[in-house]
């Protein structure tokens, strides 16, 4: 995986004008929420995704598309992907 501060900032440029936040888990996996700055609405969860492949633009890309489909899908958070 990449750094998590590098990682964070390809995802926040990758869902705008929402803002998206990622952070380590004490276990390795990573907490990833997206949501709407102005109001704090958030727009989705992830609680324990694995960093596992997160080692590549490309990969992380794939990962925003994925998590902009389950967006637009309407669902909001799951405890676990990937």
């Amino acid at each position: 995986m990449i750094a998590i501060t590098e990682l964070n900032r390809i995802m926040a440029s990758g869902f705008l004008p929402l803002s998206c936040d990622c952070s380590l888990n004490s276990d390795g996996s990573l907490r990833i929420t997206v949501f709407e700055p102005s109001s704090g609405r958030v727009d989705l969860l992830l609680t324990r995704v694995s960093p596992q492949g997160l080692d590549s633009v490309r990969s992380i890309a794939n990962l925003i598309g994925e998590l902009r489909t389950e967006i637009k899908a309407g669902r909001r958070g799951f405890a676990a992907m990937g």
